[in-house]
Order: structure tokens, then C-alpha cells, then sequence
């Protein structure tokens, strides 16, 4: 073994003490060590003694005294606090750590050359249970991180409005524009497994076809790493003021759109104090020898792909996983050639959640979801072999560290942005390699997943059993259960009968008449069910409580009808004539269809959760929104008075739509008032 001397003070004396290294050996002479509390320092207290010619000082004896110790610490130790040097002039002991946490100094000098220079060694305890702490903030932190990011999403898309819909409905075959579209929705909505699984969806209900989707797809990738950029830049600080300043906007406001961003802003600093919490609570791991074994053991390119795509499919967020790595790169733990085989693991395991999702739809559907795998995919192969030069080229367009290569505070100050900038490279470069060749990818994918012609499936119910139908409380919760994915059906209905009036695009009727076709089957089967158990030895309560599920089926059903035996048949025309709604027009229309669909959900919610409070506040709201459709008829005919030419040439179909609506509205706030009824009546 070699060692490296060098003189920190000059000496006077015959001797002089410094502190040994070794080229094989890292922190040789057991300076700023950390360990837990009450236990032996991992590696001795070296000293070396070297005399005048800097010869090794042998049978020297050197005395180790205590300087400080945390306050209240009663049982740090030295184990020797008189040692001789040995024939290479090392003089070494181990100490043990106090029970409480800090920092603990000592000095050593020699015992018989008290004016020769002293040296001064630290050990810093950490707590000894900060392992369960460490897990639990981390837990906590990602609990955080996770709740920030999902309010952030929900304030965007809220700020947003009802637009997002509608822009992916207008998708063409443009490429450009739809990686734009791509880019701006997972922006939105921080997720480009969402959009993924949003395509896949559209596909599925024929509002959109698998090649459209491709060039979203490859936005979507650009678009998530935006919010990786926006991690990377070092907010924890302000976390806090985030935080308080989103909370003002979002309570004590009455602008929806400020409450929107009030909330954005709130969950960006939970977003930042979860990150803090994370941070903090991944401390200890700096000097934690195994960790950072394992951590250097991730350069290894498909063990960090693996692990990567792992983890990322466990939680269903890249971003989320992205912003751990980042997490990690503040505390210097993690480098940027350590950290690209993640993100190019997170990359792939984004696609899990869209195949997820398209296990039960239709085999066009499901090529949306096997496009983004292939995609994804392909650019880990492309850049898998040049991971070297890949980081070097993001070193050089990343801001640059003053201090020395390979320094934990260097690492921290620099390896986050390199991550995102990486994220951010991969996904530009890799738009850019496959977007020439959409088309050939498209025709790939056909022939590898290819559309078959598929038999109509047996409707069915998922809930009902009639084998619990002597168990009266029992089997009306399973018809309530059915009863609700009924309700919810016909809210989609509800939801989707609006496209052709405003897009004049009637893909998506075939799909509602397969929806009516449901609602019908699961009326009758419904109906059936709960027939065959009021013919059970029952009591009172039970029968009104059959007969409040017979009202609501009922009601849900006649909403059903009015979207697939009126408004469908008149979307169709109204798709086939050259007239259009003034904006003024839609802009109503689109304003009370959403209100309709918000009452909707009102009665989904009242009837799930038999809330009286809740039934008086809808049945109000019914109230509010009569007024608002005798209003907005009114203004409609002062825009008939003033000859605005859409206005006339729609009005009938204007009017029409509005009373659809407003019937419906009328029986969903019915599902309330049978409730209240009953209710009163039961006292």
C-alpha cells in the first residue's frame, strides 16, 4: 500500500502529524465519516507521524482527546485514546459514536511533543432510526409530489376549459399540427399516458382513426417533458409561498378561471414541498456505502432500462419518476450517465397505462396503444449504443458547475437540468427520425395488429345475482350497482349526442345507438331483478327503496330516449344542411349542454350516495337553470330581431336542441326529488 503525504502546517519540531490517504483505499485516514448513532465508525482514525526528512515516525505516541460532542451526549467513546505508531508511522483507533445525532470532533497530537501541530478529525451520527425515516419521507414525499401534480393537472385543464375535446376532434391528417395538438393536451393535462389513453378511446368511439393519432403521439412525448423542465428548476425554496399564494386564489375568489390557476399554482408548490420532503429525507443516503454501489451499478444500460420501465409502469407516471431521478441529481446522488438508461426506461413503461387501457376496445384501438410502445421503443434502440456521446452532447448545451467534475455539489447543481434537457433531447430527436415516416409506421402496425371484423358481444349485466335475490338488502345494492353503470351510460350518451350539432361529424352516433341498445337490455334486466325480489317476504323500507330504483331506471331511461329517439335522428340532418349556429348560438348551446351534463352527474351522485342535502342543492340548481334557458331563449330571439342570418336559419334547430336539453335536465333533477319525497314520507 502507497501513501500520499502532504503538510497541512509547517512545523518547528522534529515531528509533524498529518492525515494519511491511499490510492486504493477512499478517505484513508477516516476524516468526516457518518454512521449511526451509538455504533463504530466504519473505517479507523488514521494518523500519520512523519519526522523532519518525512521518514515514517515509529513508536510514537499520539494522544486522541474529545473537542465537542451534539449536546446531552453522554456515550461517545474513543476506544484508545493513547496509541503508538506503527512502522509505517500510522497511529489508528476507532471511535463510537455518541446516541444523539451531529457532529462529533476530535483532536489528535503527539503525548511527548505537545507544541508539534495537531490535527482535527470529524464524524457525523446520523439518527439511528433514519432509515424508517427515510422511507416514510419518501413515502410522504411522493404522496405529495404525486397530489401536486394531479392539481396542477385538474387547475390546467379546468383553466383550459371544454376545449380540449373538441381540439382533438378536429384532428386532420396534418402531422404538424397534430404533434402541436399533441404537444399543448399533455401540457395541459401533465400526462402523456393520459392523452395516450384519451386516443385510445377516441379511436375506439370512431371520433377519430389510428393513423391521426400517430403525430399526437409523438407531441405527447415532447409535451411531458415540459414538466419535467419545470422540476428541474430549483423551487423548493419558495415551495411554501406556492402554496399559500395558490390557496388565496383558489378560496377566496369567485372567478372560476383564477380559481383554476389559483389551484395550478397550489399544486405546483405541493408539487415542490413534496420534492423538498423527498430531498431532505434522501440526505443520509450521500454517505450510505451500499446505496451508492447500486447507484453506480444503474450505468449499466439494461439494468437502469429495466428498472426504469419497472417503476414507471408501477406508479403510471413517467413525469413522476423523472421528478424521484431529479430529486435524487439535488442531493449529488445520481449521475447523468446513471440516469439516462432511466429515462429511457421511463420512456417505455409510459406505454403500459395506453395498453392498460386498451385491453377491452376494439383492435384499432389497440394499435394506438402498440404504436406508442413501438415508438418509444425504437428511440431507446436508436440512442441505446451512443449513451456516452448522448450525455456529453447534453453536458455541453447544460449549464456548467465551478466547482471540480465529480464533486456531490457539483452533481446537485447541475445533473437535474442535464435531466431534463435530456428527457427533452430524446423526445425532440426522436419526433423528428420517425415523423417522415408516419405513414410507413402506420401501414406496419395494420399489418401487425390488423382491424378484423368482430361479432356484435352479448350484452350482459355485470352486477346482477339472482342467486342473492332472498337476501333483499344485499341484492338491491347490486341492482343500485347496475342501476349507476346504466346512469353512467346514458351520461356518456348525453355527453357525445352534442358532437354533430357543433362538429357535424356523425361518427360517433353509431356508438350511441349501440349505448341505447344497453340501456334498453339493462332496463328490462334491472327491472326484472328487482321485481323478483319484492316478490320476497320484504319489508316496507325495502319496497320503497325498490320502487326509488324502479323511478331512476326509469328516468335514466326516458333521458336514453330522448338522445337516441330525437336528437340523433335530428343531428343527422342537421349534419347534412349548409346551416350553422351564430357563435353566439353554440356558445349558449355548449353552455347549457354543460350544465345539463353537470346535472346529470348531480343525480349520479345523489343516487349513489342517497344525499338529502345534496338533492335539495340539485333540485335548486334545477331552478337556476330554468331561468338561465328562459334567458338565454330570450336572447336568442332578440338575435332573430336583429336579422343575424345563422341565428335565422338555425333557430329552429337552435330551439329544439335547448328543449331537449332542458327535458333532460328536468328528468335527472327528478332522481332528487323522488328522493326527497320518500324521504319526507318515511318520517
Amino acid at each position: 500500500m502507497s501513501f500520499l503525504a502532504f503538510t497541512q502546517t509547517d512545523s518547528i519540531n522534529s515531528f509533524k502529524l498529518i492525515k494519511p490517504s491511499s490510492r486504493n483505499i477512499s478517505n484513508f485516514s477516516g476524516d468526516n465519516q457518518t454512521q449511526t448513532a451509538g455504533l463504530k465508525t466504519e473505517k479507523p482514525i488514521r494518523i500519520l507521524v512523519l519526522d523532519k526528512n518525512n521518514n515514517p515516525g515509529k513508536n510514537q505516541l499520539v494522544k486522541l482527546n474529545t473537542i465537542s460532542v451534539p449536546k446531552g451526549d453522554t456515550e461517545f467513546n474513543i476506544q484508545d485514546t493513547l496509541i503508538y505508531t506503527d512502522s509505517s508511522g500510522i497511529a489508528q483507533t476507532h471511535i463510537v459514536l455518541g446516541s444523539k445525532e451531529g457532529m462529533y470532533e476530535i483532536s489528535a497530537q503527539l503525548l511527548d511533543y505537545p507544541e508539534t501541530n495537531f490535527l482535527i478529525y470529524k464524524a457525523y451520527a446520523r439518527k439511528s432510526n433514519w432509515v424508517f425515516l427515510l422511507v416514510i419521507g419518501l413515502i410522504g414525499g411522493l404522496g405529495l409530489f404525486l397530489l401536486g401534480m394531479n392539481m396542477m393537472s385538474d387547475g390546467m385543464q379546468n383553466a383550459a376549459g371544454d376545449k380540449m375535446r373538441a381540439v382533438l376532434s378536429h384532428i386532420t391528417n396534418n402531422r404538424f399540427i397534430a404533434i402541436g395538438v399533441g404537444t399543448f393536451v399533455t401540457m395541459v393535462i401533465q400526462s402523456s399516458s393520459a392523452t395516450t389513453v384519451m386516443l385510445v378511446s377516441f379511436v375506439h368511439s370512431k371520433l377519430m382513426k389510428f393513423r391521426q393519432t400517430i403525430g399526437i403521439i409523438l407531441g405527447a412525448g415532447i409535451g411531458t417533458t415540459i414538466t419535467a423542465q419545470l422540476i428541474a428548476f430549483k423551487l423548493t425554496d419558495y415551495s411554501l409561498l406556492l402554496v399559500g399564494v395558490g390557496f388565496l386564489m383558489n378560496s377566496f375568489t369567485k372567478s372560476a378561471y383564477i380559481r383554476s390557476i389559483g389551484k395550478t399554482i397550489l399544486g405546483f408548490g405541493i408539487l415542490f414541498f413534496g420534492m423538498h420532503i423527498m430531498s431532505e429525507s434522501m440526505y443520509p443516503l450521500r454517505s450510505f456505502a451500499p446505496f451508492i454501489d447500486s447507484i453506480v451499478k444503474l450505468e449499466n444500460p439494461l439494468l437502469g432500462i429495466l428498472i426504469g420501465a419497472i417503476f414507471t409502469a408501477l406508479i403510471q407516471s413517467s413525469s413522476a419518476f423523472i421528478g424521484i431521478m431529479i430529486v435524487l441529481a439535488t442531493q449529488g446522488l445520481i449521475s447523468l450517465e446513471a440516469s439516462i438508461p432511466l429515462l429511457f426506461g421511463a420512456n417505455i413503461g409510459t406505454a403500459i397505462t395506453a395498453i392498460l387501457a386498451s385491453i377491452k376496445t376494439d383492435r384499432e384501438s389497440k394499435q394506438v396503444a402498440l404504436a406508442h410502445t413501438i415508438i418509444k421503443v425504437i428511440g431507446v434502440l436508436i440512442f441505446l449504443f451512443w449513451i456516452p456521446q448522448f450525455a456529453e452532447m447534453v453536458k455541453a448545451i447544460s449549464p456548467k458547475s465551478t466547482l471540480p467534475d465529480g464533486d456531490l455539489n457539483s452533481l446537485a447543481g447541475t445533473v437535474p437540468r442535464q435531466i431534463a434537457n435530456a428527457h427533452t433531447v430524446f423526445n425532440i430527436v426522436l419526433t423528428c427520425l420517425i415523423l417522415p415516416f408516419v405513414n410507413v409506421m402506420g401501414r406496419i402496425i395494420e399489418k401487425i395488429l390488423p382491424v378484423t371484423v368482430i361479432e356484435k358481444p352479448v350484452l350482459r349485466t355485470v352486477y346482477l345475482d339472482y342467486g342473492m335475490v332472498k337476501n333483499a338488502s344485499l341484492a338491491l345494492s347490486l341492482a343500485k350497482k347496475e342501476a349507476l353503470r346504466m346512469g353512467k351510460l346514458v351520461q356518456n350518451m348525453t355527453g357525445d349526442v352534442i358532437i354533430p350539432y357543433l362538429v357535424k361529424k356523425t361518427e360517433v352516433i353509431a356508438d350511441i345507438k349501440k349505448k341505447e341498445e344497453e340501456v334498453n337490455f339493462l332496463r328490462d334486466q334491472i327491472n326484472d331483478y328487482i321485481l323478483k325480489i319484492t316478490r320476497e317476504n320484504v319489508n316496507e323500507e325495502r319496497v320503497n327503496e325498490s320502487f326509488q330504483l324502479l323511478y331512476t331506471v326509469k328516468e335514466f331511461e326516458q333521458i336514453a330516449d330522448i338522445v337516441s329517439s330525437t336528437m340523433i335522428v335530428k343531428a343527422e340532418r342537421w349534419s347534412k344542411m349548409a346551416y350553422e349556429f351564430s357563435n353566439e348560438g353554440k356558445n349558449e348551446i355548449v353552455s347549457y349542454h354543460t350544465k345539463t351534463q353537470k346535472q346529470l352527474s348531480r343525480a349520479l351522485e345523489v343516487f349513489e350516495s342517497v344525499n338529502l342535502e345534496k338533492a335539495k342543492a340539485m333540485k335548486n340548481k334545477y331552478k337556476t337553470y330554468r331561468n338561465l334557458e328562459i334567458e338565454l331563449e330570450k336572447q336568442h330571439f332578440d338575435r332573430l330581431r336583429d336579422e343575424i342570418s345563422e341565428s335565422v336559419s338555425s333557430s329552429k334547430t337552435h330551439v329544439e336542441l335547448m328543449t331537449f336539453l332542458r327535458e333532460i335536465n328536468s328528468h335527472a333533477t327528478n332522481i332528487a326529488r323522488i328522493l326527497i319525497k320518500w324521504s319526507v314520507e318515511s318520517k
